[in-house]
């Protein structure tokens, strides 16, 4: 759209220049993110075997280990979002499409590989369980409290009226049919898990199917003129799986490194498992819409609120569907009374917010960190009692 200024006469047609000279692979393979991100993560296996052949094992190590698989991280989240946004303009996608569909679903995949994971385990450790469903819950709680009220301090976020009656109520009825299901005999059937799958795909074809319509709706509320490298389908593809597989990659690792340095300077297990193990499966969706909050808010709050679709459908009713997961009597309080009504007031909180000006305001981020830090400490409050007792 030109509004009459030279700059976006000029913005335009440079735009319609590059479509002149497409960039494939060949010229993918020397673009300096995906030079760079390849160094990090050759950097991050080379010292893992140096240290393993060397059999040195200590904080130095892990240091560094650490900040490689951060500056990873960084880069890898970027490059992703360069291929998401450029798939998005040559599939006719919406970015915020893009974002509820490919990003959330590749974001999810540690909670995917996690839940599946441990419910293959549930029939020999029935408690395994607990730790499926509570990861679930506590990935969403984590994104839309803490990631999403981080992603507001850096940079205030606009809301679409569409994103929030469309997208925002699914993400809380998805919730919400989750926690029906488990408070009905404490167990996630699999025909449970087949309808909350079932929904997911429901939910994905109607926004595929529809895309055209959506891309309208964003169109009539967004005149900024779209600008970047041209690159053809195969090379934004590449950035997308690439990225996406070392932004996995990097947050696995920052995990691990952040858990051995919180052992070596004593910090207890509980603040341990109730921090960097459930923040750190979210690190791709905080990484992510960090990144995005700057360049496409469309993708920020797609990412954030499509990953917590995925998760109480797709996530935890594939992993329903390999074992029905039923809630044990040791985690029958935890899960009940602490993490699943936190979930609900968390996610209602931020919708409540989402609706007020369609905007989220800086302090209103703020407001929901210290939702999370108030789960935290009633957290490890029942650690306590429970320990006590």
């Amino acid at each position: 759209m030109v509004k009459g200024n030279g700059e976006e006469v000029k913005a335009v047609g440079s735009t319609m220049g590059s479509e002149e000279k497409v960039m494939g692979i060949a010229q993918l393979l020397h673009f300096q993110t995906l030079v760079t991100t390849g160094a990090l993560f050759l950097g991050i296996i080379a010292v893992r075997f140096l240290s393993n052949s060397a059999g040195y094992d200590n904080i130095s190590i892990t240091l560094i280990i650490g900040g490689l698989a951060l500056g990873l991280l960084i880069f890898s989240a970027d490059f992703f979002i360069e291929g998401a946004k450029g798939l998005a303009r040559r599939g006719g996608l919406p970015e915020v499409v893009i974002g509820l569909t490919i990003v959330s679903i590749g974001t999810s995949l540690p909670e995917i590989l996690v839940t599946t994971t441990a419910a293959a385990d549930v029939a020999t450790k029935p408690e395994v369980a607990d730790f499926a469903i509570g990861g679930i819950l506590g990935s969403v709680f984590v994104q839309i409290t803490l990631i999403l009220g981080l992603v507001v301090v850096k940079k205030g976020l606009k809301i679409r009226e569409s994103w929030l009656k469309r997208d925002g109520l699914i993400m809380l009825l998805a919730v919400l049919i989750l926690t029906f299901f488990l408070l009905t005999e404490r167990t996630l059937q699999r025909w449970e898990s087949l309808i909350l799958v079932s929904l997911y795909i429901i939910y994905i074809s109607w926004l595929l199917m529809h895309r055209k319509v959506i891309q309208q709706e964003e169109d009539t509320q967004n005149d900024v003129v779209v600008r970047g490298s041209n690159w053809s389908v195969a090379a934004y593809l590449i950035m997308v799986v690439c990225g996406l597989a070392f932004a996995v990659f990097a947050a696995h690792h920052l995990v691990e490194q952040a858990r051995l340095i919180a052992i070596e300077l004593n910090v207890p297990h509980a603040v341990i498992g109730t921090t960097v193990s459930g923040i750190g499966t979210s690190l791709p969706e905080l990484t992510i819409a960090m990144m995005a909050a700057n360049r496409s808010q469309g993708v920020a709050i797609g990412t954030l609120i499509g990953s917590n679709i995925t998760d109480p459908l797709l996530s935890i009713g594939l992993a329903g569907l390999v074992h029905p997961l039923a809630i044990s009597d040791g985690g029958f309080e935890l899960i009940v009374f602490i993490i699943i009504p936190f979930t609900v007031l968390g996610t209602s909180v931020a919708l409540l917010m989402m609706r007020t000006s369609y905007e989220f305001k800086k302090w209103e981020g703020y407001t929901l960190i210290s939702v999370y830090i108030l789960f935290i400490l009633t957290l490890e409050a029942y650690n306590r009692s429970w320990i006590t007792f």
